[in-house]
């Protein structure tokens, strides 16, 4: 049974899936880490404590998913990736190892190119994060049934492994957060004439701002009036009113924009801004800052500003 197993055979076995899975799952606390970290440079939209809220239920509670996401992931990039290796290895020959390291590229361009297709995912992000994702698993396949270990053995690594690499993504991105490879995420400072313009969101939502300090909205939501009896994150209302620069009436610690609508329909409204100089949002999150209703408008002619308008 060894020499068959040295031998390259194509098969895909019980033992290998116990292996995928319990190195795929191995991964996971790390690449958590690796991901909340890389995405503390990224725009939150004012979602308060949730990003914490979450990473804490993943520590508590993430455990018990980690044997399935393994499962998962082995059938998705590292069963696909093995059996191309091992066919490779066998027709046009070459180091096993060489092909096990770059077999997990095929898969990840299968799976990120549907993405691509289906929600408009970037394929230069998603290639090169499913093939690490099946980098690891793959490699750990190809050891594993080399020295012929069954998959209680390959868990009996998998954990303090997991542990191993946890802290060491954790160390990585204090280390890279520290030396500014990560960079924080800090909302853009825009003047009163880059605000002004129209505006555009979803469901036909549309704003208008003026320079004599105007406004027009069209399908806009806005906050609901107080006291009205009914549990509504925000009402879609329209008309003419007035806006003005403002300097984080709503605490979230960013400037934006205070609608007020003449139309009896919602409450003044605190627009937020968010995204880059270049790229400016505006954006309200309605209701509970940890499960609201987030409203995003960008500029309708597709602009990108300077730092000087």
């Amino acid at each position: 049974m060894r020499e068959r197993l040295r031998g390259g055979e194509v098969s895909w076995s019980r033992d290998d899936l116990g292996a995928a899975a319990a190195v795929g799952a191995a991964q996971l606390p790390a690449v958590a880490v690796l991901w909340w970290a890389g995405s503390s440079g990224g725009d939150d939209y004012g979602a308060g404590s949730g990003g914490a809220l979450g990473a804490a239920c993943f520590l508590v509670f993430g455990w018990l998913l980690l044997p399935v996401l393994g499962v998962v992931q082995a059938f998705v990039l590292t069963r696909p990736a093995v059996v191309l290796a091992r066919l490779a290895a066998r027709r046009p020959g070459g180091p096993s190892w060489a092909w096990h390291l770059a077999a997990p590229l095929a898969p990840a361009v299968l799976w990120g190119g549907l993405a691509a297709l289906l929600w408009s995912w970037p394929l230069t992000t998603t290639v090169p994060v499913l093939a690490a994702l099946g980098l690891l698993p793959t490699l750990g396949v190809a050891y594993g049934r080399r020295r012929s270990w069954r998959p209680a053995a390959v868990w009996r690594w998998a954990v303090p492994g997991s542990v191993a690499l946890f802290f060491l993504a954790l160390g990585g991105g204090a280390v890279a957060t520290e030396a500014g490879l990560i960079r924080q995420y800090e909302p853009p400072k825009l003047t009163a004439a880059q605000l002004t313009g129209v505006w555009r969101g979803d469901d036909g939502a549309e704003l208008r701002l003026r320079a004599d300090g105007s406004a027009e909205a069209v399908g806009l939501p806005a906050q609901p009036p107080v006291g009205d009896g009914e549990f509504r994150d925000y009402v879609v209302c329209e008309g003419s009113g007035t806006w003005k620069p403002d300097a984080d009436s709503s605490g979230t610690g960013r400037d934006g924009v205070l609608l007020s609508l003449d139309a009896d329909c919602g409450e003044n409204t605190h627009w937020s801004i968010g995204g880059s100089e270049k790229s400016p949002e505006l954006f309200v999150l309605f209701g509970d800052p940890d499960a609201g209703t987030l409203r995003i408008l960008e500029p309708a002619d597709g602009r990108r500003l300077t730092a000087d308008g």
